[in-house]
């Protein structure tokens, strides 16, 4: 073996290292450990007879920022953007009902059972007015709550959201018919099923153990609330209806590969919402904080920082 060989082997070798740099091959590394993040976690009973657990984080006499996810998922899911979120703010970081370590009811899983919700835990918070980011069913639930009591959010910062399809037009199949999928479930829910691969997938590579983390918590979760949050809260077909009502500033956040929220159902979302802020990351998905989160916060932290 020559050393010019050993060279040109050296130089192909870091020439692979630095393209997979530069496309994002590895993960963004977590800067928070999970099971410390768990730990933190605190439950709280509502004036409405449930348990909602969260986390109080960060500047505990910042601006209050209320952190809502999506879907299947619960606190944990904001893991790989926090720690590049402006440390002024205070972070609540929410357990949804049926979700994470909060009550899973028979009933009641309503966009506006969820936002109501959360309208109780600012009062036990003794929080006059948040900004509020949510992601996916979560920002639904922070449209609802900007609608419903404006007084009580600052800004909303929606991520991979939507206005629904556009009124009249006829049914169309998404990329991934998730909905279809999910009325398959058996329990026990296999949290290593080709659907729960495919639920939490992206793109672009995320940190494999925050993933397997995430899909266990999901498959614990009774099927009969998946089912009921799929027809109840996550059914997106009005919410045309109440937006006029949301005065809050708004920024829109996307990844242009979300095979969820497809383009159509991100543009009536643009159209209701016109003064809005706009912000699509090319080549991201449905969970793009994930993917890259500082670039996420970045936006984020300019939009609720500013005027």
């Amino acid at each position: 073996m020559t050393p010019g060989f050993v060279a040109r082997c050296l130089q192909a070798f870091l020439t692979l290292l630095l393209c997979a740099e530069a496309f994002g091959a590895g993960p963004p590394p977590l800067r928070i450990n999970l099971d410390d993040f768990d730990a933190m976690k605190k439950v709280v009973l509502l004036p409405n007879n449930q348990h909602l657990a969260y986390i109080d984080m960060g500047n505990p006499q910042g601006p209050p920022v209320v952190l809502i996810h999506g879907y299947t998922d619960n606190s944990r899911d904001w893991v790989p953007l926090i720690p590049y979120l402006s440390r002024k703010f205070r972070l609540i970081v929410v357990d949804i009902r049926g979700h994470g370590r909060s009550d899973k009811p028979e009933c009641c899983y309503t966009r506006i059972d969820f936002a109501y919700d959360i309208k109780l835990l600012l009062d036990a918070l003794h929080i006059a007015r948040a900004d509020v980011v949510g992601h996916s069913l979560g920002s639904m639930i922070t449209q609802v709550l900007a609608e419903e009591w404006p007084e009580r959010v600052r800004k909303v910062v929606l991520v991979s959201s939507t206005a629904g399809p556009r009124a009249g037009s006829p049914p169309r199949k998404p990329a991934f018919d998730y909905a279809a999928e999910i009325r398959k479930l058996k329990e026990p829910i296999d949290p290593d099923s080709p659907f729960m691969i495919a639920w939490w997938d992206s793109p672009r590579p995320v940190n494999p153990d925050f993933i397997r983390r995430q899909r266990r918590d999901a498959a614990n979760i009774p099927l009969g609330v998946w089912l009921a949050v799929l027809d109840q809260g996550a059914n997106s077909a009005d919410l045309q209806r109440g937006l006029p009502k949301l005065k809050a500033p708004a920024l829109l956040i996307w990844g242009s590969d979300d095979p969820i929220m497809e383009e159509e159902v991100r543009q009536t979302l643009r159209e209701a919402l016109p003064a809005a802020t706009v912000k699509v990351f090319d080549g991201l998905g449905h969970n793009p904080f994930w993917e890259d989160p500082q670039a996420v916060a970045d936006v984020i932290n300019k939009f609720v920082d500013g005027p």
